[in-house]
C-alpha cells in the first residue's frame, strides 16, 4: 500500500508548498519513488495558453520529478479565491471522487505520495464539502504547517483539534519560515505548540531570504539535514 501524507495549513500562505516539496525531497532521498498531487489550485497561472499550478511544479521539483501527469492537478482555476467560489465562477463543481480516482492512479505507480491541500482544513470545496472531507476520502494522515508569529499557537491548536474531531490522523506539526532571530512570540511558539497541540513537533523550517522558490526548498533541505527533528520526521512518515 502506498504511503503518503496530506499537507494542510493553519491558513493560506503559511508555507505548505515548501514543506511539501521538502518532504518530497526527503522521501526521494530515502530511495522512494515519490509522487505529488495538488488536487485543487485557485489562482493558477496561464503559460503558453495552458493552465499551470506553480505549487504543483514546486512539489514536483522537490520530489525530483521532471514532468507532472494530468492526474496531479485535476482542478485548475484562475480566480485567487476559495476553491468552491473559483469553481462556481467557471461553471464547474469539484468532485471528490474524481480526485480520489486520480490519486489512486498516481499511488499505483509510486511508493510515497505528497498531497497538498488548499488553505486549511475548513476551506470549502463544493457545497458542504471541505478540504477535511477530501483528506478523509483519501485516507491520508495530516501534517499541519504553521507560521511562527503571534497567534500561531491558537491557530495551530484549533487546526489539530478540528482534524481530530473530524476523524483525521495528525502525524505532526511543522513550523515554516522560522527566523534566525525570532521575537519573543516566535521564540516560545514551538515549545507551546509541541506541548499543547497533542501532535509531535516534526520540524522548524528556517526562513531563507530568496525570491526563488526552488532555492528556498534547496536551502531548507540543507539547513535541516542535521536537525534531530528531521530524523523524527522521517520516522513518523516511514521514510527510514
Amino acid at each position: 500500500m502506498t504511503r503518503g501524507v496530506f499537507i494542510t495549513g493553519t491558513d493560506t500562505g503559511v508555507g505548505k508548498t515548501v514543506v511539501g516539496a521538502v518532504i518530497g525531497r526527503l522521501a526521494a532521498n530515502a530511495g522512494l519513488k515519490t509522487g505529488v498531487m495538488k488536487p485543487v489550485t485557485s489562482g493558477c497561472i496561464i503559460r503558453d495558453g495552458v493552465r499551470v499550478s506553480e505549487d504543483a511544479e514546486l512539489l514536483a521539483y522537490g520530489a525530483g520529478l521532471e514532468t507532472l501527469p494530468p492526474e496531479a492537478t485535476p482542478y485548475l482555476f484562475t480566480a485567487p479565491v476559495a476553491p468552491s467560489v473559483a469553481a462556481e465562477k467557471e461553471g464547474c463543481r469539484i468532485d471528490l471522487e474524481k480526485i480520489a480516482t486520480d490519486y489512486a492512479t498516481l499511488a499505483a505507480t509510486h511508493d510515497f505520495m505528497v498531497v497538498e491541500g488548499a488553505g486549511g482544513l475548513m476551506v470549502p470545496l463544493a457545497g458542504g464539502l471541505l478540504v477535511a472531507d477530501l483528506v478523509r476520502r483519501l485516507s491520508l494522515p495530516v501534517i499541519v504547517v504553521a507560521r511562527p508569529g503571534l497567534g500561531t499557537v491558537n491557530h495551530t491548536l484549533l487546526t489539530c483539534f478540528a482534524a481530530r474531531q473530524m476523524g483525521l490522523a495528525v502525524t505532526g506539526v511543522i513550523i515554516s519560515g522560522f527566523p534566525d532571530q525570532p521575537d519573543e512570540a516566535e521564540e516560545y511558539a514551538p515549545h507551546l505548540i509541541g506541548s499543547l497541540s497533542g501532535a509531535p513537533l516534526l520540524g522548524i523550517f528556517p526562513q531563507i531570504e530568496t525570491e526563488n522558490t526552488r532555492d528556498l526548498v534547496d536551502g531548507v533541505v540543507r539547513r535541516i539535514a542535521r536537525d534531530p527533528l528531521t530524523i523524527l520526521l522521517g520516522k513518523e512518515l516511514g521514510l527510514d
